[in-house]
């Protein structure tokens, strides 16, 4: 447990890929050794011979590594026994005093990740280096960009020193080998939601200046998650769809959720909650949201989300392997799926058992995706099974022993880009700008649809009570 400020929790990292003098680096590894909550120091990189004795002396361990800052990183990590992992810039301009203040929110359990930010305060007598400004400038551009491509609110996201609990890093699939690993790093702490926080650093001198190549390699990364791979280094296909959903489309989200809320009680079983875009609508008023998730991703994203919800449990099991006989201790009024029944193999079995969790007078509210004819590239990406038609959905039912209380077509205006995306062009996600467009238009259709009941529609909303 990290709730003891004299405990020795933490791992200091000190990835080297350039030369750097040996008491330069000797003094720093003293002052980082001489704090009481650090457990280790591992020096990784390239390291002479004479050098690699000499850390040992000062009681620090060395790893040989032949690569780049993201090789010598994750060979440290692996090696690391703290739970939480300083890493550190082999620069004596850093102070290892800092460290308490960027462990102090780790060990009160505010933060999973703390940044030190470096754009504070000079020490008295420090020198200014002649590429500080320039630097600088080069450091905001880059949190700038990590900014808007990741949401991150972070005002040095390049910063040389930082800690992340272990656990975190050692649950990512890190790929980068070179000085993009700090990019790739903050991507994935967003993706997930962790918690980052932000805390003065001060200097005894300017930082050295980085090398150009390691800021354009951040760069790139940062662009590469963007645009050519997800955020789990494409081991979830189509987290990016449901991230494209969830911040492309919030005006069809919201309106969605509240057409749903409109059938569910106080106490629900929502299944696979995704990253939660529907669970945050509805939500809000519930006596217990309990968010079923298979993928373990998904599911701590979830928590993460829902940290200060105190009604909304996130619970991470697949359909087929729940305990259904546990769950009706929750005594649930109504179960939810919403795109979820077509990515389950058997869903006959799989209605049963949401029926058996209903209490009597309960209703199973389901949102599918219809028309068969539809099925194509991005529906194979997401991992359906099958799109439905009235009368198979109907048939599924009541065939499980429910009532259907209303059958819903929606959802007209998918139906072209969907058909085209997903047959013709055979693309695996939608493109952002078509979702934006279609965020414009589609709650307003969505009022027209309701008035005018059409007969199709790219999704089924079935209402059925017990």
């Amino acid at each position: 447990m990290l709730d003891t400020p004299a405990m020795s929790v933490a791992t200091v990292i000190i990835p080297l890929v350039q030369k750097v003098a040996v008491a330069d680096l000797a003094g720093l590894v003293r002052a980082a050794l001489a704090q009481g909550q650090v457990k280790e120091l591992i020096v990784a990189g390239r390291i002479a011979e004479t050098d690699r004795g000499a850390l040992a002396q000062l009681g620090a361990r060395t790893l040989s590594v032949v690569g780049g800052r993201g090789t010598a990183f994750k060979a440290a990590l692996r090696e690391a026994k703290g739970e939480v992992v300083i890493v550190q810039d082999p620069d004596p301009a850093y102070r290892p005093s800092d460290y308490p203040a960027l462990l102090a929110p780790l060990l009160d359990r505010h933060a999973d990740a703390v940044f030190g930010v470096r754009f504070g305060r000079l020490e008295p007598g420090g020198a200014r280096s002649v590429g500080h400004f320039y630097g600088r400038l080069a450091d905001a551009a880059l949190s700038a960009l990590t900014g808007a491509l990741t949401d991150l609110s972070l005002s040095d996201a390049e910063t040389g020193l930082k800690a992340v609990r272990a656990e975190i890093l050692r649950g990512m699939p890190l790929s980068s080998s070179n000085g993009g690993i700090d990019a790739e790093i903050a991507v994935k702490l967003a993706a997930q939601l962790f918690r980052i926080h932000e805390v003065p650093i001060g200097f005894a001198a300017t930082p050295s200046s980085e090398r150009l190549g390691h800021r354009v390699q951040r760069a790139l990364t940062l662009m590469r998650y963007s645009t050519a791979v997800n955020d789990a280094d494409n081991r979830h296909e189509g987290y990016n769809t449901l991230l494209r959903m969830e911040e492309g489309a919030p005006r069809y989200n919201a309106w969605l959720g509240r057409k749903l809320s409109q059938h569910l009680g106080k106490r629900v079983l929502e299944v696979g909650a995704g990253i939660g875009t529907i669970t945050k609508h509805i939500a809000p008023g519930r006596d217990l949201v309990v968010a079923l998730e298979m993928d373990r991703f998904y599911h701590d994203r979830l928590k993460n989300l829902f940290a200060h919800s105190p009604q909304v449990v996130p619970q991470l099991s697949g359909v087929e392997q729940v305990d259904w006989q546990s769950l009706r201790q929750h005594r649930f009024d109504s179960v939810l799926l919403s795109n979820v029944l077509e990515h389950i193999a058997d869903d006959r079995e799989a209605v049963l058992n949401f029926k058996s969790v209903l209490e009597p007078g309960g209703r199973l509210v389901i949102l599918v995706p219809a028309n068969p004819v539809l099925f194509g590239s991005m529906d194979e990406a997401v991992g359906h099974y099958r799109r439905y038609t009235g009368r198979a959905l109907t048939g599924l039912l009541e065939g499980c022993g429910f009532t259907l209380e209303a059958l819903e077509p929606m959802n007209v205006l998918g139906i072209p880009g969907w058909f085209v995306n997903g047959r013709i062009l055979r693309r695996r996600a939608i493109p952002p700008l078509q979702l934006r467009a279609y965020d414009l238009l589609a709650p307003t259709l969505a009022g027209l649809e309701d008035r005018l009941k059409p007969r199709y529609g790219m999704s089924l909303l079935a209402v059925a009570r017990v």
